[in-house]
């Protein structure tokens, strides 16, 4: 048996996945041309999130429909809020699986170049000035990716911190009350602030943060080195590695795609 390529969604998962796309009917006169399936769409943004190519280029023999017709569907979908849904949905099965630790969780930011026009970014202060975007991203304690944002390269991590917790959804899958913070949350030296501790504290969060000048070997790095396992990851998809959209919200739901894929493929 043909083993399937990562842009391919089975029907047990796009059970998943259509009942969060918005019906959109067919006009009645003029009817124009029939709307290209879904699925096959949704294959074609996966397969410009996996290999990177440009939406034009797209191969017109995959069937996946032209790569402006993705990118339009793309959008159309990033606006109708589909994608924090998905994770929304897929941490719930996480959390009712017991695949979840919420016992601490890790952050941290990785540095992306940004190839063309648009905002958020910045001239990132380690590629030599160069303009940049930057992912900010918080996971359990096993690196299961909770909550994504991006800023411009030139942002501290520090500032994102608080964003961060905040961004993460509430997580159903059980009975009770959502659950949405962590008990812990650990970062690098980075995150060293006593104003920001506080900020943590405050949303009942226990902050873990190495201190600046101390010498390493503080023992956070045997807990929090599952957040650069998952940056790791999110970089496999060719199109996070570099940024070519223009559009905030493009790209973002392509962050978003991704940190998709890492829950999926657990």
């Amino acid at each position: 048996m043909a083993r399937s390529k990562p842009w391919e969604v089975d029907h047990e998962l796009w059970a998943v996945i259509e009942r969060l796309l918005p019906n959109v009917e067919r006009r009645p006169r003029p009817p124009g041309r029939k709307r290209h399936p879904d699925r096959l769409v949704f294959q074609g943004i996966l397969f410009v999130l996996h290999t990177g190519i440009a939406s034009e280029y797209l191969p017109q023999e995959l069937g996946f429909g032209s790569g402006m017709t993705c990118w339009r569907r793309l959008a159309e979908w990033t606006k109708a809020g589909v994608w924090p849904r998905l994770i929304e949905v897929l941490l719930a099965k996480l959390r009712n699986a017991n695949a979840l630790d919420f016992s601490r969780a890790a952050v941290d930011g990785s540095h992306i170049r940004a190839l063309k026009g648009g905002s958020k970014k910045g001239r990132s202060p380690v590629d030599r000035g160069r303009t940049g975007s930057k992912h900010h991203l918080i996971t359990d304690a096993t690196g299961v990716p909770l909550a994504a944002t991006l800023t411009g390269g030139n942002r501290n991590d520090v500032t994102q911190l608080i964003p961060l917790l905040q961004a993460v959804p509430p997580v159903r899958g059980k009975r009770g009350r959502p659950r949405r913070r962590p008990d812990v949350v650990l970062g690098d030296r980075g995150y060293d602030h006593d104003k920001y501790r506080r900020l943590v504290r405050d949303l009942g969060v226990k902050p873990l943060i190495a201190r600046r000048g101390t010498e390493h070997g503080s023992g956070l790095g045997t807990q929090r080195w599952v957040v650069g396992r998952t940056f790791a990851h999110l970089h496999w998809f060719r199109r996070l590695r570099i940024r070519w959209e223009i559009r905030d919200d493009i790209y973002e739901a392509f962050l978003v795609l991704g940190c998709w894929r890492r829950l999926n493929f657990r």
